[in-house]
Parts: structure tokens; C-alpha cells; sequence
């Protein structure tokens, strides 16, 4: 055993003036007597005392120096050699990532396990070691910069809480090797169970290289666990919405599991399926009732199961009404598929094709694309015009004209719809003069309009003027741009757009209407909180969001989705044994450091353990110990 400051050992000369005080304390002795009456002279006795007095055995004095020596030797830091697993400049990356929740773990989580193997390090560092914390989640965060304070460490380490999230390696990395600058001994300590990190037989992209020396401590040991890794819904015009869902498999033994689907907080169907050992089962649902806003899939296991399902966060996943929140487009072609493929490319927009032959559906449509044909009556609602065949009575159709159009194009630059708009090096074969009164000209040649819009009984009405496949529009980038910008003018994007819901962690682009002053979203806990608009980043927890702008108290718009834990590298729970960084795997760390450990604290621990003694003795020592004697006799110190 060795000391770190063995100079606080001179503080044991303190003894000394405890020994002496004793000595001079004046002892007198207590005596029963039946009256004081005669005692009177001798208590007026002011005749001096010896000033030095024998030494007595005293339990007050052994405490008391007892006391002093646990001081002495807390202050001098005892320590010991032991093994240690780092030393030097040291980065602990300790993974916070959902797989990190497992409850295989001797501890109450992987995580605390992690914790544990963290706090042990710090119990290990040498004088001079210095150490940083980084929390390893979807956004790293550093618990602790780099210091040689143990307590610091300690306590930030105690205080870090796993999240939901898939773990962001190369940004930790990166983040831990930025210490590495003028650090002569760097080491860099991943306590992970290398969940979304690599195995060397796995085929996947390779985490960057880091200087310094990589070392690996896993935890976990088990790989039993069961989730729902897929939930969607989808709609076609006439039909009743559909149900998509997968429940997957990742222990090595066959696992029996009831799935329950909830529709608006209300069990819709619970059943019993057996999926095999690494293996998934689609589940389909083709009869959900029409006008549902939310779905809740969840999986658990029966009461008489062999196996066990080792983490949580995955068995429960969320989706929102696909037709609830996008814009549904009816797209009427006789097989133009450069429409539908760009309004399929455009986010929160729905594309439909619609059949000619029996002509518009009784169901409503946000939008409606007219591509060279026309119904009988047209629908009250935004409508697209692309080469229309004849006259209506919004707009009249004249001669055609042919040529190439695109020479001098004339892109109307005033107007918000064209700003990104080029024409420049579009050609087209030959267009139709269309007119229009109430419709402004977007686009003109000589010769007539290639594109009009504006709006007629509360609709907003666009006409292209030439059939897209006599162009080479929609071979150019300005074509998902136009189509973009009319959209957005034809039907206002909602505040969010995200039919297929997203994974935690992930940002949320956030639409703020106009007229809409402040935007609040509530959590699935239940709490509502204001943010700011154009991105939502707080997706750290699974389950059903709310997003409402409001103009004072009036909301304008509002929009559900939902976060789900939707990661094969999370819920793969099965440890592993080595990880590869860069072109080096690395294996699980074998103790090879020379570190020590103190125990100063447990010094200090005994030390207030025998103050309490100490108390306790002394106190029974003051207490009268006539109090429950006759009242006839009396006591007295001699």
C-alpha cells in the first residue's frame, strides 16, 4: 500500500494535544450520598487542583483518536496497484442506444452495466489521468470534459440516462478523437454491446479510423428479443384502408407471440403467431374502418412462453391515417406516367390514377390532373389542366401551333410561383391557344401561353397548354420544380407531412401556414410545449405526436405522426465480441494497464461511523443516572 499525499500523515501529531487535554481534565468521582447537608464545606473548597493528572483507560479517548487516525490516513490517500483497462488521456464512449435497455444484464440494464464499468475506471486512474465521458446516442453529447476529478466523473456518469435512438458512431468518433491533439498517451474505451456497429462478418460500412490506442468493453449476454419492425397504411381511391405490418424474430429459438392492433385507442384484433428463429412474418390487414386517425400495433408474449423478450422499447409501434394529413391527387391519363412519377416524388402529396373509361370516382380529391381528357362535369375543387382536348366553360381551346415554342420563353419573374421557374431550355413541338379571362399568363411564347393559372369559384385552376411528351420538359429539372411550386399554390402543404411516420431521433420539417403565429406540439406523455417552426428535432421518445399552429387561440392547422423504434441494429440485441473501427477490429479488452485504486472514501466512512459512537457514548455518560431514585437521597461529586 502506498500514499499519494503522505505528508497528511504529520497530522497525526494532533493526538498529542488530545492526550493532554485528558490529562488535564479535572476527574471527579460521583457518590450516592443520604444529604448534602454536610458535604457544604468541602463543595466551597477552592483549594487548587494537582494540574496533571494520571492517565486513565477513557472510551471517549480511544474513539476520539480512533476518529483521528481514520482522518490522518483518508487525508494521506491510501492506495494499491490493480489491473486497469486504460491510462493516459482517456475517452470513454458509453452507448446509450435503445439496445442499451435490454434487461439481460446482471444490473437492471445494459446501460447500468455500462455505467458500472465506467465508474470502475474512474475507481482505477492514476494520478495524472485525465478522462472525458460522451454519452453515445443519436446526437453525442459530452457528460464531462476531460479532467482528473473523480468525483466529477462519478457523478456524471451516474447521472447519464439510454435513450431510443440509434447511436451516431461517426460523430462520437469524431468527437472523441478531437482530444487526441498534444495528448502523449491517447486511448479511446467503447463500452457498448455493439449494437449498430459492426462484426467482422457483417458486410457494412466501416466506422472511420481514430488515433490512439481502441480498446472494447461489451456488455449484454443474450439475444432473445422480439419486435414489430414495420407498420403502414395505405388507401386507394374506392377502397377501404389497408394494414401493413412485420413482426421479426432476432433470438435462436422460435418465439410464440400475441400481436394486438388498437384503432383509435380501442382493440381492434389480438392473435397468437410463432415466428421462427431469425425470421420474420408479414402481416396484412385489408378491412380497417375508414375514418380511423390512429393505429397501435404491439406484440408481447403469452403467460406460458419458454422464451423471453429481453427489450421493450421495440414491441410497440405507431401509424397515423396515410390520408389524413398529405394532399390526395387524381391523376386522368391515357398512360402519361411522367405525371404520376413526379407527384409521387413531391412530399406530402398522394397520386392516384383514376380510370378514363369509368370516368371520376364519387370519392373527393384534393387536386385533379385532366392529362388530354376531360369529364362530363367538372368537380368543384383544384384542378390541373395538361394539353386539354376541347373547350369548357372555363377556358376556351383554339388552333394549334406548331413549332419549336421555346424560343424566347417569357417567364412571368414578378409572379411567387415562377421563382425558381428557368424555361430557357425547354423545347416543345407544338402547343394549343388557350384563353382563359380570369387566368393570368405564367408563360408565354410568341404566339400564346404555355402555362396559365389564377382562379375561378373559389378554385385554384393551372392549364398547361401542350402535351408533355411533345416536350422534353419532363426530362429537365425545372419540371419537378413547376409542379412543386403549383402544388404548393393549389393546395397549401399542411403544418407536417409524415404519412409514413419516422424514427427516433429523426427531424421533422414543420410548415407554418400563414396567419399562423406560434406552433405547439404535444408529446406522447401528454405535455405541450411551443417550438419554433421550420424543423422539429425532439423525436427522443416513441409514440404518437401533435403538431397545431394556432393564430391566438384559433387553430389553423393540425397534424398527427408517429416515432417509432424501426432498427435492425437496435433491436439485434445479440452482443458482440469484437467491432471493427476503421481497418482495425477490435476485441474485448483484457486488463493490461497498471492503475490504482484508492479507498480514502471508506476511511472517511469509518471515520464518521465512530463520530456517531462516540456521540452516543458521551451522551449515556452525561445522563443522570439517579433519575429514578428515591427522592430521600442525593448525588454528589467528589
Amino acid at each position: 500500500m502506498s500514499f499519494l499525499t503522505p505528508l497528511a500523515l504529520i497530522a497525526g501529531l494532533l493526538a498529542i494535544p488530545i492526550l493532554l487535554l485528558y490529562m488535564l481534565r479535572l476527574r471527579r468521582r460521583e457518590v450516592t450520598v443520604s444529604s448534602t447537608f454536610l458535604w457544604q464545606q468541602i463543595l466551597q473548597d477552592r483549594e487548587a487542583n494537582t494540574p496533571w493528572q494520571k492517565l486513565r483507560r477513557n472510551l471517549l479517548l480511544f474513539l476520539q483518536l480512533l476518529i483521528l487516525l481514520f482522518l490522518v490516513f483518508a487525508l494521506a490517500r491510501p492506495y494499491v496497484i490493480v489491473p486497469a483497462v486504460s491510462a493516459g488521456q482517456i475517452a470513454v464512449l458509453l452507448d446509450a442506444s435503445a439496445s442499451m435497455n435490454a434487461t439481460d444484464s446482471t444490473e437492471e440494464t445494459r446501460f447500468d452495466e455500462a455505467k458500472q464499468q465506467a465508474l470502475d475506471m474512474v475507481n482505477t486512474m492514476n494520478a495524472g489521468d485525465l478522462m472525458t465521458v460522451i454519452r453515445v446516442a443519436d446526437q453525442p453529447e459530452v457528460l464531462s470534459p476531460y479532467t482528473g476529478d473523480a468525483l466529477a466523473l462519478r457523478e456524471a456518469i451516474q447521472s447519464a440516462e439510454p435513450s431510443h435512438a440509434s447511436a451516431d458512431w461517426n460523430a462520437a468518433l469524431t468527437l472523441a478523437a478531437a482530444g487526441a491533439a498534444g495528448a502523449v498517451d491517447f486511448n479511446v474505451v467503447i463500452i457498448s454491446d455493439g449494437g449498430g456497429m459492426l462484426n467482422p462478418t457483417d458486410d457494412s460500412i466501416q466506422l472511420p479510423a481514430i488515433p490512439g490506442d481502441l480498446q472494447y468493453i461489451p456488455v449484454g449476454t443474450a439475444s432473445s428479443n422480439v419486435a414489430v419492425t414495420a407498420l403502414a397504411t395505405r388507401a386507394l381511391p374506392g377502397e377501404a384502408p389497408q394494414l401493413f405490418a412485420q413482426i421479426t424474430n432476432y433470438g435462436g429459438e422460435d418465439a410464440r407471440v400475441i400481436f394486438n392492433l388498437r384503432v383509435d385507442g380501442t382493440l381492434y384484433r389480438a392473435e397468437e403467431y410463432t415466428i421462427p428463429a431469425n425470421g420474420s412474418i408479414p402481416l396484412g390487414l385489408n378491412e380497417l374502418p375508414e375514418t380511423f386517425t390512429t393505429l397501435q400495433a404491439g406484440v408481447t408474449l403469452p403467460s406460458d412462453a419458454t422464451t423471453t423478450d429481453y427489450l421493450a422499447d421495440d414491441n410497440t409501434a405507431w401509424a397515423v391515417n396515410a390520408t389524413s394529413g398529405g394532399r390526395r391527387a387524381l391523376v386522368m391519363t391515357e398512360g402519361n406516367l411522367f405525371i404520376e412519377q413526379v407527384l409521387r416524388s413531391l412530399p406530402g402529396v398522394e397520386a392516384f390514377r383514376g380510370d378514363i373509361n369509368r370516368g371520376l370516382p364519387i370519392e373527393p380529391f384534393d387536386l385533379y390532373v385532366f392529362d388530354g381528357w376531360l369529364p362530363a362535369t367538372l368537380p368543384d375543387a383544384d384542378m390541373l389542366f395538361i394539353n386539354p382536348p376541347r373547350s369548357t366553360g372555363l377556358f376556351a381551346v383554339g388552333a394549334e401551333s406548331t413549332g419549336n415554342a421555346a424560343l424566347n420563353p417569357r417567364v412571368r419573374r414578378d409572379d411567387p410561383r415562377m421563382t425558381f421557374v428557368d424555361f430557357a431550355t425547354v423545347n416543345i413541338l407544338k402547343f394549343k391557344q388557350v384563353t382563359a379571362s380570369w387566368a393570368d399568363a405564367l408563360i408565354s411564347v410568341d404566339g400564346g401561353a404555355l402555362l396559365l393559372a389564377g382562379e375561378q369559384n373559389s378554385s385554384q385552376i393551372a392549364i398547361l397548354t401542350f402535351d408533355l411528351r411533345d416536350s422534353d420538359l419532363p426530362l429537365q429539372i425545372t419540371f419537378p420544380i413547376l409542379m412543386s411550386a403549383l402544388l404548393d399554390w393549389f393546395t397549401p402543404p399542411s403544418v407536417i407531412n409524415a404519412p409514413d411516420g419516422l424514427n427516433v431521433g429523426d427531424t421533422l420539417p414543420i410548415t407554418v401556414p400563414p396567419g399562423a403565429e406560434t406552433v405547439n406540439v404535444t408529446y406522447p406523455d401528454g405535455t405541450t410545449r411551443a417550438v419554433p417552426g421550420v424543423a422539429f428535432t425532439d423525436t427522443a421518445a416513441p409514440g404518437l405526436y401533435t403538431v397545431t399552429a394556432l393564430a391566438g387561440v384559433e387553430t389553423v392547422s393540425t397534424g398527427q405522426f408517429a416515432v417509432n423504434v424501426f432498427d435492425a441494429g437496435e433491436s439485434r440485441i445479440s452482443p458482440r465480441d469484437s467491432i471493427i473501427l476503421g481497418d482495425t477490429v477490435v476485441t474485448t479488452t483484457v486488463e493490461e494497464e497498471i492503475g490504482q485504486r484508492e479507498f480514502w472514501s471508506w476511511l472517511a466512512l469509518g471515520a464518521l461511523l465512530v463520530l456517531l459512537i462516540e456521540w452516543i457514548a458521551y451522551h449515556r455518560r452525561m445522563t443522570a443516572p439517579t433519575l429514578f431514585k428515591p427522592l430521600t437521597r442525593r448525588s454528589v461529586t467528589a
